[in-house]
């Protein structure tokens, strides 16, 4: 049975996901219906836009071929207000505007790099705060994307996590970054964006019922081929699941950081829920999947994680999945005196996973003088040492000279 527009504004207007420090697994209904809303178009995938459109233009006499001038402006010329679409006659606009939501947070501030990195800092309708970076880089031009306003997940090398956990992100909110960034790419001269990472605010896999809308949407309306799409989690185990059985080849990078359960417990809170034996089951589901690359990421801070003993314990670790092992330096946050890795012995490090057969990179710090850089991103809010944190600390060893 095809749904009508009221049926649809009230299921996209129902469950979310809300968090706890020890992970973002539940769903639960967090909405009070206090009157029909105008419905979001950016959460809404191509069919159903459609369909909508098209019964919103039919009851008004408009003709067909209104649908796919409105479509045309949401995934290919990144209209921010209904006003923008000047091939409608300024009645349909109003229509829809009465009709229609179409979200277009204000760029708050904008901020480049002397590396050419751009972040943006999205004021979101209620006034919240999320941010989005774009990286040049070899030819290509990667977009990071939040899916969270905060995060809950306090790892403690992370300033989001520091900033604390306020809400989810809606599937319109996750895209609206995207055409955000798209369009201001455009107009700056940077070129079309050629990657999508959601490694912005927030962890992606605990917000699945947005983030996955998300991923169908750039992939269908705007374009982007599944294996130019990374997914970032810190080991949200029943996210990877799902993620495993969609047929789309999206990329997976796992955020790990050490490898073992004692050492990572204290770097990556969710350890303790989701354990590396349950971790590495999970990976072996999506890797046998076929075509999905799992990438790796390991922080390098200076004394706590990066000895020569730890590297072999981590090729033992991933030497058996297909993917590769992103060794990224430290960057710096306020609240704590942590030093990245020395780079003589981070090749040191990536060079034990090369003599085991493990692919590695050294990822190249960008954006770091606006604070850009992985790790970095807080949208402003106040750093309040998380638990985890401060227990880390008070048994870390100092780091070396």
């Amino acid at each position: 049975m095809r749904r009508s527009v009221a049926a649809a504004r009230r299921e996209l207007g129902g469950a979310i996901q809300i968090g706890t420090e020890a992970g973002l697994d539940e769903v639960v209904d967090e909405t009070e219906t206090t009157g029909i809303e105008a419905l979001e178009l950016l959460d809404l995938q191509p069919e159903e836009l459609e369909r909508l459109l098209g019964e919103h233009f039919a009851s008004r006499g408009a003709a067909p071929y209104r649908v796919r001038q409105a479509r045309a402006w949401l995934y290919e010329r990144d209209a921010m207000s209904f006003d923008e679409m000047t091939d409608l006659p300024t009645a349909e606009r109003a229509a829809l505007a009465e009709s229609f939501r179409l979200c277009a947070p204000d760029a708050a501030r904008t901020a480049r790099s002397a590396d050419g990195t751009v972040k943006h800092l999205w004021r979101l309708a209620d006034g919240e705060l999320v941010e989005s970076v774009l990286i040049p880089a070899d030819g290509r031009l990667t977009l990071c994307i939040s899916s969270q306003a905060g995060c809950a997940m306090a790892c403690v090398f992370c300033a989001t996590g520091w900033s604390g956990y306020r809400r989810q992100l809606t599937t319109g909110e996750i895209v609206a970054q995207f055409r955000g960034a798209r369009r201001w790419a455009a107009e700056h001269g940077y070129g079309p964006i050629t990657n999508v990472v959601f490694m912005g605010m927030g962890e992606p896999l605990a917000n699945r019922k947005a983030v996955f809308p998300a991923l169908t949407l750039l992939n269908r309306a705007y374009g982007f081929g599944a294996r130019r799409v990374t997914v970032s989690t810190v080991g949200v185990v029943p996210g990877i699941l799902e993620l495993a059985e969609r047929p789309e080849q999206f990329r997976l990078a796992v955020s790990l950081h050490a490898p073992n359960h004692e050492l990572r417990r204290q770097i990556v809170p969710i350890e303790r829920k989701h354990p590396l034996p349950e971790l590495l089951d999970a990976l072996r589901k999506f890797d046998a999947a076929g075509g999905r690359r799992i990438t790796f990421e390991y922080v390098m801070i200076d004394g706590l994680n990066d000895s020569p003993e730890l590297a072999v314990e981590l090729a033992e670790l991933v030497s058996e999945f297909t993917g590769h092992v992103n060794l990224i330096p430290y960057n710096p946050i306020p609240g704590n005196d942590w030093r990245p890795t020395p780079p003589d012995r981070i090749r040191g490090f990536a060079k034990v996973l090369e003599d085991r057969g493990v692919p590695v990179s050294v990822r190249s710090p960008r954006g770091r003088d606006i604070a850009a850089a992985c790790g970095q991103l807080a949208a402003e809010h106040e750093l309040r040492p998380p638990k985890p944190f401060l227990e880390l600390v008070r048994r870390a060893p100092e780091p070396t000279g």
